[in-house]
């Protein structure tokens, strides 16, 4: 048998034959041990058959069989026992009736059971829906309706928001604390064969959803066939290596704790995992299991930074070469005082649902120019255009769009983003410096005009983040007779600091132009933030409105801003 011939056959078959080749030169580049011919060849056989999902954990149990793929609150989890479990939770489903393409929905935090059905649905070639762990129940039941989800895997604490949900298909536990039953994820695997599943007739789809800090979820549906270049571009800029240990400290079910564990179990990491993450139990993860990477979002970092550095410095991390940071917008000021205390071990992935990712800062860009999320990395280019859809000059602002075979295909309830040549907005806005680092200004519909001049809140929201009073901000416009629209700041203390509103403000001045300066300044306890750490400026509390926010009720988020005495 011609066994490098057929694996480049299939390669070609699985439609990107040219993609495919770069990633493995990347993960050649990442130290992954390459399996002997016939086991790479049963390699491509999976992923022609289950796509890159399947044919990731195929490689990984091939060349990694005996290593823990999986740390949770259960203790580990072998790539053999894994690949196993999720034959067996596939077959379980198939001989409920579960069919290729059919609708799966995931809601569970991060623990073996998530993976286990993420796996599993490729196998079954299932159209893979992960939810978010803040559903109320009728947000759930909303988007499990559109979605048209057949069968709702769920833990067991979120057993009343599921039921909400009408599914056809019937509702199955994961993580739960009682005894295995048949319709729980144990009692499901139990029951099922661990033979490999035959090949679904179509491939799975995984449905992620954005983040809604701006309305009701949108369902981004991807091809999983042309996200072969995902890990390319990201192992071409992050520097994660074969075999060695992942703390997660980001939630898998959003796309950058889904993108960054795929591809750390693809290159046979040990990803440790649990389902409430804390920034005492990172810490303690990164030390205990001697950590190469952290894979975590700001508002995390911000507060492991906050445990101090006595504490931090007491630990040893000397194994720690990566902090791979997304999700939301990463300050300036935090990646510096990070680099400072960690060292240059840094990596700023800026993207979307919608996109995947634009730009990744390594620690070298973000030492030379902070505040910028980087360049594009492999497989991917951006341009800024103007509101006529001609690229701005190097150094002005413009709407920024991102050209790469990553795109979504388009929200699962109708439209898109914007398209230029190709080109998908990510609804940003941001300039290039004369080395062609990317900064991000703002939001395209987050800009306020108060009296006649244009300001994007991040611009002022990185100054007063820098601030060694305040913890965290939040800039908001609000109307005003005189100016059309004011700034109104929203501000968490540091903790044991004592800074009042003129501080503030006179912080602002000096530093900014006049307009830019909040017209009033608002002290919280916390931001209200989704479980991917954006804050969902929506649900700020208003101080005109005794009732707070009337948006929050209609989202079903969990608004944790609380006003402090001081806030009027």
């Amino acid at each position: 048998m011609d066994i490098l011939g057929t694996a480049q056959q299939l390669a070609r078959r699985a439609g990107h034959e040219a993609i495919y080749a770069a990633t493995l030169l990347q993960a050649r580049g990442a130290g992954v041990a390459f399996t002997p011919p016939h086991r790479l060849l049963a390699t491509l056989r999976d992923l022609e058959a289950y796509g890159p999902v399947g044919a990731a954990l195929s490689l990984a149990a091939a060349s990694y069989g005996d290593r823990p793929a999986l740390v949770d609150e259960l203790g580990p989890l072998t790539y053999a026992e894994l690949d196993q479990r999720s034959n067996a939770l596939a077959n379980a489903l198939r001989d409920r009736g579960f069919e290729a393409r059919d609708g799966l929905g995931v809601l569970a935090r991060n623990h073996r059971g998530l993976f286990e059905a993420i796996f599993a649905g490729a196998k079954l070639g299932a159209r893979t829906l992960l939810l978010n762990t803040d559903f109320a129940g009728p947000q759930l039941a909303d988007v499990c309706d559109r979605e048209d989800v057949q069968a709702l895997i769920h833990d067991e604490e979120f057993a009343e928001v599921a039921e909400a949900a009408e599914t056809s298909g019937g509702k199955y536990v994961a993580w739960h604390d009682g005894e295995t039953h048949d319709d729980t994820l144990e009692g499901l695997i139990k029951s099922g064969s661990t033979s490999r599943p035959p090949r679904p007739a179509k491939k799975q789809r995984i449905v992620l959803l954005t983040s809604g800090t701006t309305g009701t979820p949108k369902g981004a549906p991807r091809d999983l066939a042309l996200s072969l270049a995902l890990p390319g571009g990201y192992l071409s800029k992050i520097p994660l290596r074969a075999a060695r240990t992942v703390v997660l400290a980001a939630p898998a079910f959003h796309a950058w704790g889904l993108l960054s564990s795929s591809i750390s179990l693809g290159l046979g990491n040990t990803l440790v995992v649990t389902r409430r993450g804390t920034p005492e139990w990172t810490l303690d993860a990164l030390e205990k299991e001697h950590a190469d990477a952290l894979v975590t979002v700001p508002i995390l970092l911000s507060r492991l930074l906050e445990l101090g550095e006595d504490e931090i410095g007491s630990r040893d991390l000397q194994a720690l070469r990566v902090i791979a940071v997304s999700g939301s917008a990463l300050s300036a000021e935090l990646a510096t005082r990070t680099m400072d205390l960690l060292g240059d071990v840094v990596y700023n992935l800026y993207g979307s649902t919608e996109v995947a990712y634009a730009t990744i800062a390594t620690p070298a860009d973000m030492r030379a120019a902070p505040g910028t999320v980087g360049r594009p990395p492999y497989g991917t280019t951006i341009k800024l255009l103007d509101e006529d859809g001609n690229e701005v000059p190097r150094g002005e602002s413009g709407r920024i769009f991102v050209g790469s075979s990553m795109q979504f295909e388009g929200y699962t309830g109708g439209g898109s983003k914007e398209v230029v040549a190709g080109m998908m907005s990510t609804g940003d806005i941001g300039h290039i410096d004369d080395e062609g680092r990317l900064f991000v200004d703002g939001r395209d519909d987050d800009m306020i005009v108060s009296g006649g001049e244009n300001v994007f809140p991040a611009e002022v929201e990185d100054l007063l983040g820098g601030h060694e009073g305040v913890t965290e901000v939040a800039i908001v416009g609000v109307d005003d007779e005189k100016y059309g629209k004011r700034l109104r700041a929203y501000v968490v203390k540091s903790n044991g600091k004592d800074v009042d509103e003129d501080a503030l403000k006179d912080y602002v001045k000096k530093n900014l132009a006049r307009y830019k300066v909040p017209r009033e300044i608002i002290f919280i306890d916390e931001m209200p933030r989704n479980p991917a750490g954006k804050v969902v400026k929506r649900e700020l509390p208003d101080p005109d409105d005794d009732s707070g926010s009337k948006s929050g009720a209609k989202s079903g988020a969990k608004s944790g801003a609380k006003p402090t005495s001081d806030s009027k």
